[in-house]
């Protein structure tokens, strides 16, 4: 299973993508409970997550915005919806997964 889990907005609007490759049966074993425990069924779509993002933020510039995939599931989420088990996949693929940066 690829997991991937890109970041864009912000002041400096650089992307950053994390990415992480559960290949292995272990991997695939620690990775299923932190995929499953997300609400993939509960995400707005793209133009939703974007006026969701003004109306959470107050209208704030520079927020970001986070594009999640893990294997079939894919969610678009404001900065300020990264939460509970959306928070903890975002910061496993940070600390485990390859980072590369999109201007």
């Amino acid at each position: 299973m690829k997991i991937t889990v890109q970041r864009s907005g912000g002041v400096a609007a650089i992307t950053r993508v994390w990415t992480v490759d559960a290949a292995s049966s272990e991997d695939r074993q620690r990775w299923m409970p932190i995929v499953e425990a997300c609400p993939w069924d509960q995400v707005s779509s793209r133009r939703q997550a974007s006026r969701q993002s003004a109306t959470q933020t107050g209208g704030e510039a520079d927020r970001f915005v986070y594009s999640i995939r893990a294997g079939q599931h894919r969610a678009m989420l404001p900065e300020a919806a990264v939460t509970g088990p959306w928070h903890t996949l975002v910061e496993h693929a940070k600390v485990e997964g390859r980072e590369t940066l999109r201007r």
